[in-house]
């Protein structure tokens, strides 16, 4: 059985994963990085910090990598004292981050060599799920390494699908995450167009909530938005959003089929984020199409 778990990566994602994976009696050990804000509850419950990433390494059966994508995963892999350097038969190294498939193949392969099996395992959900132990994840993996892993899986998430070999988890990943943005994007527009035609945008969340268009997607992008001025609903950020659908559209160029929303999705985004909007969350694709249209979407109060 895995017991000894390594984290890379102990971010607003990686602590809640980290301190689940410490109150179902695992052990864990992690490198920090810059930010030393989140770790003293993690040091108490009996997590150990070591200084390399190839420390984490060999102090672990399995090693979880929680970062932005792939060229961060690809420095903690290859970069000076990485998880190369601490590559074993039987080691496990699991990828949670959001990456780019051909990324993802080529570290397969190179670990693969080296006897490691390398999973990957994208989630979903927020921070707040991972404090409570209820991420989804999604995992590339050969059946047996599947099975293996899926207990120290079950110590911070909800649902876990096993969606086929390796490298699918990430593959299926920005298939959820474009249609996701997609979604986000057409919303954005459609309220700055009603916005400049002088439509009472209330009376337009009123109709879609109750129609065909309702989604989760829509209420995170529009309830708060409308009730309270609120764009913190969506909690993903813009520019984290416009990596992966660049990584989408990549993945379409490389299996040869036209890419026609991914790809003004994709400008879309590059639009918000040209605009000074990359550090803000989804909902704040309202805030771009009002600097880029001159028209008022989200209600503010006196002094807001």
């Amino acid at each position: 059985m895995i017991k000894k778990i390594g984290l890379i990566g102990t971010g607003m994602m990686g602590h809640g994963m980290a301190a689940n994976l410490l109150k179902k009696g695992f052990e864990l050990t992690f490198v920090a990085h810059r930010n030393r804000g989140n770790l003293a509850d993690l040091l108490a419950a009996g997590a150990k910090e070591v200084k390399t990433r190839a420390e984490v390494g060999r102090n672990s059966d399995l090693v979880l990598i929680c970062v932005t994508g792939s060229p961060q995963v690809e420095e903690v892999i290859y970069g000076k004292d990485g998880l190369m350097e601490a590559a074993r038969k039987g080691l496990y190294i699991v990828d949670t981050s959001t990456a780019e498939p051909s990324s993802t193949n080529k570290i397969y392969t190179d670990l693969t060599a080296k006897g490691v099996k390398f999973i990957d395992a994208p989630m979903t959900r927020t921070p707040k799920e991972a404090e409570e132990g209820r991420l989804n994840t999604m995992v590339g993996a050969e059946p047996a390494d599947f099975e293996a892993i899926k207990p120290v899986l079950q110590a911070f998430c909800e649902n876990i699908f096993h969606v086929g070999k390796p490298g699918h988890g990430h593959l299926l990943k920005l298939l959820n995450n474009m249609m996701a943005m997609s979604m986000a994007a057409g919303i954005a527009e459609a309220f700055a167009v009603g916005a400049k035609a002088g439509l009472d945008l209330n009376k337009l969340f009123d109709v879609v909530s109750v129609g065909g268009v309702n989604s989760g997607i829509f209420k995170m992008m529009a309830t708060k938005t409308l009730q309270e001025g609120d764009v913190t609903g969506f909690p993903f950020g813009i520019g984290n959003a416009l990596k992966d659908l660049r990584y989408y559209t990549h993945l379409a160029e490389s299996v040869l089929v036209p890419s026609s929303i991914g790809e003004a999705t994709h400008q879309s985004f590059i639009q918000a984020v040209n605009a000074g909007f990359g550090d803000k969350t989804i909902a704040s694709l309202f805030e771009a199409q009002e600097k880029l249209n001159d028209v008022k979407i989200v209600p503010r109060r006196a002094g807001r």
